[in-house]
């Protein structure tokens, strides 16, 4: 799972293997350690969700999903979900979860559990 953050720009790319899980279990998480603490990142699901949201508490950054937008997801075609949140200053918070492809250019990364690049097929 990787996650870029740009000012309230919040872009969460997932695995094929992530994918899976997340349509199994409904949960997927990573964490970056720092000297002084850890980041975690999670993807939720959750039944009771009218639509996608995220919170940031205790150093972990949730984004979750209503439970419903996500089935078949893994079988399907559909790349992933976006949101924009209103925030209470006026501005917006953009949120897109989305499989992730292969780059087009070589980058020397392990590519093998991304998506095909829909832009190299034929």
């Amino acid at each position: 799972m990787k996650v870029r953050i740009k000012g309230n720009s919040i872009r969460m790319r997932i695995t094929k293997t992530e994918v899976s899980q997340f349509c199994k279990t409904g949960y997927i998480q990573e964490e970056t350690q720092f000297i002084n603490s850890t980041f975690t990142y999670a993807l939720i699901s959750q039944a009771d969700a009218l639509e996608m949201t995220a919170t940031f508490e205790d150093n972990k950054l949730i984004i979750v999903l209503p439970l419903g937008s996500i089935e078949d997801w893994e079988n399907s075609k559909k790349v992933g979900f976006s949101h924009s949140i209103s925030l209470t200053d006026g501005k917006k918070l953009s949120l897109l979860v989305e499989k992730d492809f292969t780059c087009l250019e070589d980058r020397g990364e392990d590519e093998s559990e991304n998506y095909p690049n829909p832009k190299l097929q034929h």
